[in-house]
């Protein structure tokens, strides 16, 4: 029970980092981008090619990961996102998702249709239980670093938020972007930054869930539906919102696939209807702001 509860909060917190960015850029710069998961195999690919092909270090891919997604992130902003902002959201989701569709064609033209492997250092591979019986405890050395770098990634991310000019600026461009554009603030290169990051934490979550989660060209598609409830669940003004939701779904779809697997996914479903029902805006909403 409680190796179910580690790798749920495990699953959980991978599927934050993966989330977040979207959660970003549909709340605080009001863009449906489904798009987002094509970051992710991104930083995937990345990770994998730079291991496999020339040797470098699994802890060297991941921060190479990141800037790699990041930098392509702000080069779409530039020049294929930013003209959609003040769109229709059916051009925003037509757009995306036309851009989705392109990666994986590309994914699997340039690098093939396999599943990729990743070969973990020794140091992350093995287990360590506690306990005996039902309330043993196995931690998967691999979960528990994923763990610690999402926990970090989180509190960094509130603070910059919530702590630093950087973080009120972004907040003033989404609540009013001509009074904050006005008041001296270059919006565009907030966005411009903000969506930057948002893909570069795609790109580090898709390199750390390559092992977890797999990695080939349908890596977008298939998991842009999780990334949808959490964003859906949680909420998008705030973190806190999307990491709750996060936690709840990787502990009820690891739960559900462990104690009753032909039902794994509806678990996962019934949990999203009942908390939409509940709370329709999510689990967080921020007060104020346009």
């Amino acid at each position: 029970m409680l190796t179910i509860l580690f790798d749920g909060i495990a699953y959980g917190m991978l599927l934050f980092i993966l989330a977040v960015g979207l959660a970003v850029t549909m709340g605080l710069m009001n863009f449906i981008n489904l798009a987002h998961g094509a970051f992710a195999m991104v930083g995937g690919y990345i990770t994998v090619l730079l291991m496999q092909k020339f040797g470098v270090p699994f802890l060297l891919c991941l921060p190479l990961a990141f800037v790699g997604s990041a930098l392509l992130g702000a080069l779409l902003e530039r020049t294929l996102y930013r003209p959609l902002y003040h769109k229709p959201h059916l051009d925003q989701v037509l757009f995306s998702i036309g851009l989705t569709f392109m990666a994986v064609a590309s994914a699997d033209y340039f690098i093939g249709s396999g599943q990729q492997i990743i070969q973990l250092p020794e140091w992350l591979k093995g287990r360590t239980e506690f306990g005996d019986g039902a309330w043993m405890l196995g931690m998967g050395h691999y979960r528990l670093f994923i763990i610690a770098v999402c926990a970090a990634l989180t509190v960094a991310l509130q603070y910059v938020l919530t702590k630093t000019r950087f973080g009120s600026r972004l907040r003033a461009s989404v609540d009013d972007q001509r009074v904050a554009a006005g008041m001296g603030i270059n919006v565009n290169l907030v966005f411009l930054t903000t969506f930057a990051v948002g893909s570069g934490l795609a790109g580090l979550g898709g390199a750390l869930g390559a092992e977890v989660l797999g990695l080939d060209p349908s890596f977008p598609l298939k998991f842009m539906i999780y990334f949808l409830i959490v964003v859906a669940v949680g909420g998008t003004s705030s973190i806190t919102g999307p990491l709750l939701a996060a936690l709840l779904l990787g502990i009820a779809d690891v739960a559900g696939k462990y104690y009753i697997p032909k039902l794994g996914g509806f678990i996962v479903y019934s949990l999203m209807i009942a908390i939409l029902i509940w709370r329709p805006q999510g689990l967080f909403v921020r007060k104020g702001g346009k």
